[in-house]
C-alpha cells in the first residue's frame, strides 16, 4: 500500500496517509478541519529487489568487492614473472602446469653448457 501526500489548500498543512490505491482520497484537513485536502502526485520510490530469484551480483557485500578487486590486481604478471612469483601471483606455483620457472630454465641451460 502506498503512502500519499496531501496538502490543504486552506491552511497549507502537509500530511501523509498510508492507504490502499482503491481507497477514496481524503478530503478533511486534520489541522483546520476544512474539506480542502488535495492529493499530491509524487515521483514514487525506487524499488529494491532483494532475496532469492534475482541477480546474485546485484547486492554484493563490501568485503566481497574488496576481495574481487585484490584478485583482479594480482591476476596478471604483465611479463615480469619474477616479481609475479615473488608476490604470490599466478606465476608463483607452476609445478601443476609443467612450466619451468626462469630459475630452473637457467640452471638447465648451465648444465647443458657444462656437458658440451
Amino acid at each position: 500500500m502506498p503512502t500519499y501526500d496531501y496538502v490543504c489548500s486552506a491552511c497549507e498543512a502537509r500530511v501523509e496517509y498510508f492507504q490502499s490505491m482503491s481507497e477514496k482520497p481524503k478530503r478533511k484537513c486534520p489541522k483546520c478541519g476544512a474539506s480542502k485536502l488535495v492529493r499530491q502526485i509524487g515521483a514514487g520510490a525506487g524499488i529494491l529487489f532483494k532475496g532469492s530469484g534475482f541477480y546474485q551480483t546485484d547486492y554484493r557485500s563490501s568485503s566481497y568487492n574488496q576481495a574481487a578487486a585484490a584478485d583482479s590486481k594480482g591476476a596478471s604478471c604483465a611479463g615480469d614473472t619474477k616479481a609475479c612469483a615473488a608476490s604470490g601471483g599466478p606465476c608463483a606455483d607452476t609445478s601443476s602446469s609443467g612450466a619451468k620457472t626462469s630459475e630452473s630454465s637457467a640452471s638447465s641451460t648451465k648444465s647443458k653448457k657444462a656437458k658440451s
